[in-house]
């Protein structure tokens, strides 16, 4: 609420000045305070230029601030309609304590209701654009208790007192129930306000409180023939004025935030439904009107309600909260919680004559889109692939994106009936464009005939994606691994057989420890070039039947760093030499060529390390004898914590049970070993 420092400073003295006519108003009625020769000046002039000067005030809120403008004219407008009907009265009626009822005035006093409930509709709707129904709820919840203690004490003895003329009567309950209305409204925002609601909303509640008391009391020894003018009563109308004034012209610290919350949304309808369970069982002794028992039972049914709405919000919250849980959030697709479920069913449920396929995808290209346009443009792709997906097998089977650029499909149907739908699939993650192309690697599992559960399922199709992935012939990592792979068949065979086996264990050892597709791509191509470097070695060093003496250790030592250049001149690799580099570090730092230790060895290295070790001791070895896999595992693990990582090693053991499990590791030919070059990362046992 920006003002200017000179308005700031009128907007001060006005404030004063109603200050000091308001406690000298209350002084003079109260104490005679200036003698009865100010009787006429203070019961009339001074009480009604109060009144005039309060609507003058939110009517220049209005104007000067566009905030709330139309609520504060309002409140500005039934003000200036209350001076009306005070200075008509005055004029008309002066000192009289009997004016006939109705009169001129009662109209004019009676216009300022109307004006102020729309007022506070329009304060409240601009602090609560996104108000739930249940809120409103709360509100009325606690409006009909508050409405049904004041009228079951309050409005009940009026009626009694108030006889005579309908018009008349009518005229005099006319105020204390607009009155009652308009408390009851602004106990609702303090109820959803949690009790702290701000300066303006506070002196809101108050004026209307000083009001509501004033007509109460005014009413009833009008009914009973006691009203005097002139009482300290008479300044309570004043004050009320005066409040709203003040309240127009607050800043408020902060928004007004309403609704309830947390254990707010239990405690505060609990209390106001005791409060109007109090009042019946309070009429149940002592005569009540109807009116504040009619009010009471209102809340009880307004509470029953929100504890129906309330049962219903929880419950389509938990819905939503499920639905979330098993739902990718970029692509709208089954994340991998869903697809373990959906999975599990069909498992339980596929027979040979009702069988089903999962198959899984891994996009081939979008690395190198998402770093050349952006990771915006990156999920822009990812969630326009998963809608192709799902349009293309739908109504047919689920697609799932279990994270990063990994998408899953499940179909109830035979490989055979699959096939055009997972051709379909395919071709929906694929998109090309100027400088980029975006196609998918895909591993196939027949459920039931090819796995039977869940987790034997996914590493079936994982291992075939990654062959699949591997096997892309026009991929310029694909083409330049396989040169460099036959340059190694053509060198030496065995070592070609034992680095394809260490690239095997790598895999399954990289999927235990949870890497990434790329992780595990560029594990796999560091598994099997791990020793290219040695195709620069003398065969002289390799196939030497006795221990190297030092120097030819110092040369055979250098194969990692020859092996980083070698495959450095491919762009494609950098990431698999930075892997070969670092192969034959040990965990306690004393390996080559850099001498890393710990976490500063790329976990590629270490997990390439353990499979290196593990698959040269179950190989024949000149130099020492072929181990089982029982004693070479326990060599593994006497070692873990020196030479290699430890967790690694309990990985590489898990791994190692799963695939015996599944498809024994004896099928992979572990014996033909590489007679001649053998490892020098195995230990010495």
């Amino acid at each position: 609420m920006a003002v200017s420092a000179r308005f700031s400073a009128l907007l001060r003295l006005a404030a004063v000045a109603g200050l000091i006519g308001l406690a000298f108003h209350a002084a003079h009625v109260q104490f005679g305070l200036g003698g009865a020769g100010l009787d006429t000046f203070v019961n009339d002039w001074l009480y009604d230029g109060l009144v005039a000067g309060a609507a003058a005030a939110c009517l220049l809120r209005s104007v000067a601030v566009a905030e709330d403008r139309w609520a504060w004219l309002l409140f500005g407008a039934g003000l200036t309609f209350n001076a009306v009907g005070e200075i008509y009265y005055t004029i008309a009626f002066g000192d009289s304590g009997n004016p006939p009822s109705p009169s001129l005035a009662d109209v004019f006093y009676l216009l300022y209701y109307p004006m102020a409930y729309i007022g506070f509709v329009l304060l409240v709707r601009a602090r609560a654009k996104h108000f739930l129904r249940s809120n409103w709820l709360d509100g009325a919840i606690a409006a009909a208790a508050t409405t049904a203690l004041a009228a079951g004490f309050a409005l009940s003895p009026i009626i009694d007192a108030t006889e005579g003329d309908p018009a008349a009567v009518a005229t005099n309950l006319a105020y204390p129930i607009g009155d009652l209305l308009l408390l009851a409204i602004v106990v609702c925002v303090f109820a959803l306000s949690s009790w702290r609601p701000g300066r303006g909303w506070l002196l809101l509640g108050a004026g209307l409180a000083l009001g509501a008391v004033a007509d109460t009391i005014y009413v009833y020894q009008s009914a009973a023939g006691t009203y005097v003018v002139g009482t300290i009563l008479d300044t309570l109308w004043p004050a009320q004025a005066v409040m709203l004034a003040f309240a127009a012209w607050q800043v408020p610290k902060r928004k007004l935030a309403l609704g309830l919350e947390g254990m707010r949304v239990l405690v505060v309808p609990g209390l106001f439904a005791c409060a109007a369970l109090g009042l019946l069982v309070y009429g149940g002794f002592n005569r009540i009107g109807a009116a504040g028992l009619i009010l009471a039972g209102v809340a009880l049914v307004l509470v029953i309600i929100r504890a129906g709405w309330t049962f219903l919000e929880n419950l389509r919250l938990l819905q939503e909260t499920r639905r979330d849980a098993v739902t990718d959030a970029l692509t709208g697709l089954g994340n991998r919680r869903r697809l373990m479920s959906d999975l599990e069913r069909a498992i339980a449920a596929a027979s040979a004559e009702h069988p089903a396929v999962l198959a899984l995808f891994d996009l081939n290209g979008f690395k190198h889109y998402n770093d050349s346009y952006g990771h915006m443009a990156g999920d822009m792709m990812l969630s326009h692939l998963g809608h192709s997906l799902a349009d293309a097998i739908a109504p047919r089977g689920s697609a799932y994106r279990l994270g990063g650029d990994e998408f899953c499909v499940l179909l109830p149907a035979d490989p055979a009936r699959a096939a055009a739908l997972l051709a379909a699939a395919s071709s929906a993650l694929t998109s090309s464009g100027e400088g980029f192309m975006v196609d998918a690697s895909v591993g196939q599992v027949a459920i039931p005939w090819e796995a039977r559960t869940a987790t034997q399922t996914l590493r079936l199709a994982d291992d075939r994606m990654y062959a699949h992935k591997g096997g892309r012939r026009g991929s310029a990592r694909h083409q330049a691994r396989d040169v460099l792979m036959q340059l190694l068949r053509e060198r030496q065979p065995d070592l070609h057989v034992h680095l394809h086996h260490v690239g095997q264990l790598a895999l399954a050892v990289g999927r235990g420890l949870d890497l990434t597709a790329e992780q595990l791509d560029e594990l796999a191509r560091g598994a099997e070039l791990h020793d290219v470097g040695k195709a620069a070695i003398p065969d002289a060093i390799l196939a030497k039947p006795g221990a190297l003496d030092a120097d030819e250790w110092a040369f055979m030592r250098r194969h990692t760093i020859i092996g980083e250049r070698i495959l450095g001149e491919a762009p494609a690799l950098a990431p698999v030499a930075a892997l070969v580099r670092s192969s034959h570090e040990r965990w306690d730092g004393s390996g080559y060529p850099d001498g890393l230790a710990g976490e500063e060895i790329p976990l590629g290295s270490r997990i390439i390390a353990v499979c290196d070790a593990f698959d040269a001791m179950t190989s024949a070895r000149p130099y020492a004898p072929r181990l089982d896999d029982q004693r070479a595992l326990a060599e593994l693990r006497d070692c873990a914590g020196s030479q290699f990582d430890p967790r690694v090693v309990e990985a590489f053991a898990l791994a190692l049970q799963r695939e015996r499990e599944a498809t024994p590791l004896a099928a992979l030919d572990s014996g033909a070993g590489i007679a001649a070059a053998g490892s020098d990362l195995a230990p010495a046992g």
